[in-house]
């Protein structure tokens, strides 16, 4: 008798267990798709005068996901930022989504704040391939400026500033830049990105297209704004994101700004995920406010 009260209470205390996992668990995915967060990070430069203060804001990996309302609360984070600029990092819609009807919207919305920059990730260009081969002009058409192997010349507070924006490799066989072995536009492309002396911002929707080999040590970027790694996805507490992209399962470069050779790469943990893969656990959609200054 005195065994089976035991064992029932056992039994009793590991099913608390297990529903208070399962609650916690599902508590931290929900959030993970719906407690939008703004993150500021601050870069300084000797390339820009020590008062000015340009800032932008950064989105990627929307998935074709709206976080409520018609996504009005990314909007009014946004705008209450009063950013110089944004710049989108790709993968706003799926391969296979039906329509382009949420990411049209939302830039529509966003050009009101800011000009907008958006630089096209592999869901994008599945998308084309796949659904709607005009989607660039729709990005165009509601106001955005689309950057694939191009590249803008602006000024923002008196700065000098060019901003690119490119989705291939930097680098060709074994991870070496080298001209013979890349793709001969993205070579090109590059080499003519970097001969300025403005200060350099490429939004390339993979940090994997920088962080490999010794294209960051090669090319003269002064900073590389991504997504596409959705910052790790699941984020395991005191070890980091599970995985991501390229890099594969614990990644190093997730989510955050790191130093890499020449450059410095900012790379947003994105607003959603696609569906197919793990859910988001542990990780909050961000929008990445980045901040740069001069040096004293």
């Amino acid at each position: 008798m005195k065994q089976q009260k035991e064992k029932k209470n056992i039994i009793l205390i590991l099913l608390t267990i297990f529903i208070i996992v399962s609650v916690l668990c599902t508590y931290e995915i929900y959030i993970s798709y719906k407690d939008l967060t703004v993150n500021n990070y601050y870069i300084k430069t000797n390339e820009i005068s020590t008062n000015a203060n340009i800032k932008f804001a950064v989105i990627g990996d929307l998935h074709n996901y709206e976080l409520n309302n018609k996504n009005q609360i990314l909007i009014e984070k946004i705008k209450s930022q009063d950013p110089n600029l944004i710049l989108i990092a790709g993968d706003m819609l799926n391969s296979d989504s039906e329509n382009s009807d949420i990411v049209i919207s939302l830039i529509k919305k966003l050009v009101e704040i800011a000009p907008v920059y958006y630089a096209l990730g592999n869901h994008e260009f599945d998308y084309m391939k796949n659904e709607d081969l005009h989607l660039v002009g729709k990005i165009e058409n509601a106001g955005a400026i689309v950057l694939e192997n191009k590249y803008k010349d602006i000024i923002i507070k008196g700065e000098k500033l060019r901003i690119g924006g490119m989705f291939s490799y930097a680098f060709g066989k074994e991870d070496q830049v080298d001209k013979k072995t890349m793709d001969k536009n993205v070579y090109s492309f590059l080499e003519k990105f970097q001969n300025t002396s403005n200060y350099k911002i490429m939004i390339s929707h993979r940090p994997d297209s920088f962080i490999f080999g010794n294209a960051s040590e090669v090319w003269d970027i002064n900073l590389i704004v991504s997504a596409h790694n959705h910052g790790g996805q699941v984020v395991i507490p005191f070890l980091g994101g599970f995985y991501g992209g390229d890099q594969g399962y614990m990644p190093k470069y997730t989510h955050g700004i790191y130093n890499k050779g020449k450059m410095k790469i900012a790379i947003t943990s994105g607003l959603s995920s696609n569906r197919k893969k793990l859910p988001r656990f542990n990780n909050r959609p961000e929008v990445m406010i980045i901040n740069i200054n001069g040096e004293n």
